[in-house]
């Protein structure tokens, strides 16, 4: 009951904390809006967003002199994909880059994709520089190995801004903004639903996202870090990386039920491992989300539609519809206004409770 509670003012404190932040936001600053929730790739669930901004305690500001562009109408953009678009976060990330080009009327928008290849990466962003990007959008595949692609970026005097991937590089020198979601704080509210879930006790399995990748180590520490804090007859069986791939989850998962019989729940980086994991559950015999429960993260249709079902126990939005919130940002960027470091969105959460109402929402 205590951490039935928990979840329950949890929920209750982001509905608060997401009309707190729409209330105050300053002129220009980003609140949601930009279309049905329900949409496609294009259009905009909401996103209520913290930007740290400086003054009062808050986070650090890039001041940094923008380009002699005049506005998106002029300038030629270049948005750089990290994976192959067979997960629907990567189609709805790109396909929102490509409608909201086009809705603020960017000149021209190129669009490159590194195949989960760090070299790659680089070269289709200095490829991209030489077509004549005068800014980037980058979706890192990886936290470190840019380093090239940065360089080659400062040295033409072109901004770099980030979506839904950290590095560890400098911002306001190799790049003006990070904008995405808090991903350790996923990784605690994962921890949470899974509590719930299984009333606190359980022998968890995790499967892991792309290792290297911020987004990874940081949806891994969140939950453990939360499940040691608040969850002591919780413990880790097993964690192994699936690298965010469907199929791959399946296969990890069958050999985890193999080798730990005790396994009953199920953490998972994103929805497609999950979905993956919720195969080799059914054919290891098992029921998903009853026998052995799963709690995930990413909010897809299909993980959404489970959960809906009974076949999942929670999941944790990462909103992937980037452009709308990108494109603004780079506008008062070009317009002289001082960026936030980082520009965190905050997602909702789908609960067996509330997933069959929401599943419109789901990308």
């Amino acid at each position: 009951m205590v951490r039935t509670l928990r979840i329950k003012g949890l929920l209750l404190v982001l509905v608060l904390s997401g009309l707190l932040v729409a209330a105050c936001a300053p002129p220009g600053s980003n609140t949601g809006g930009g279309g049905d929730a329900g949409g496609g790739g294009g259009e905009q669930a909401e996103q209520v967003v913290e930007k740290n901004k400086s003054g009062g305690g808050q986070g650090p500001v890039c001041d940094v002199k923008p380009p002699d562009i005049s506005g998106l109408g002029q300038a030629v953009v270049g948005f750089s994909q990290s994976e192959e678009e067979t997960n629907p976060f990567r189609i709805a990330e790109t396909q929102s880059i490509r409608d909201e080009a086009k809705n603020v009327g960017v000149e021209k928008l190129i669009v490159t994709n590194a195949a989960s290849q760090i070299n790659k990466q680089n070269s289709d962003i200095q490829d991209m520089l030489a077509q004549g990007a005068e800014i980037l959008i980058v979706a890192p595949l990886n936290a470190d190995g840019l380093e090239p692609a940065f360089q080659a970026a400062a040295d033409e005097n072109v901004p770099v801004f980030l979506i839904d991937r950290e590095v560890t590089a400098k911002p306001c020198e190799n790049y003006i903004t990070f904008m995405g979601s808090n991903f350790v704080r996923q990784g605690k509210q994962a921890a949470d639903l899974l509590a719930e879930a299984t009333n606190e006790k359980a022998q968890v399995a995790i499967l892991e996202g792309t290792p290297g990748a911020s987004v990874s180590a940081d949806r891994q520490s969140g939950f453990v870090d939360q499940l040691k804090a608040e969850y002591p007859d919780m413990k880790v069986a097993a964690s192994q990386t699936a690298n965010f791939v469907r199929t791959e989850g399946q296969t990890v998962m069958e050999q985890l039920l193999q080798s730990n019989p005790d396994i009953n729940a199920v953490y998972a980086h994103n929805d497609e491992m999950a979905l993956g994991a919720i195969q080799a559950i059914r054919d290891a015999g098992k029921t998903p989300g009853k026998d052995i429960k799963v709690v995930s993260i990413d909010g897809t249709k299909g993980a959404v539609q489970a959960l809906a079902q009974g076949q999942m126990n929670g999941v944790v939005e990462s909103n992937p519809r980037f452009g709308p919130l990108a494109f603004q940002t780079i506008e008062e960027f070009l317009s002289g206004e001082p960026i936030p470091q980082n520009i965190i969105i905050q997602d909702r959460i789908y609960t067996p409770q509330n997933a069959e109402e929401n599943l419109g929402a789901a990308y």
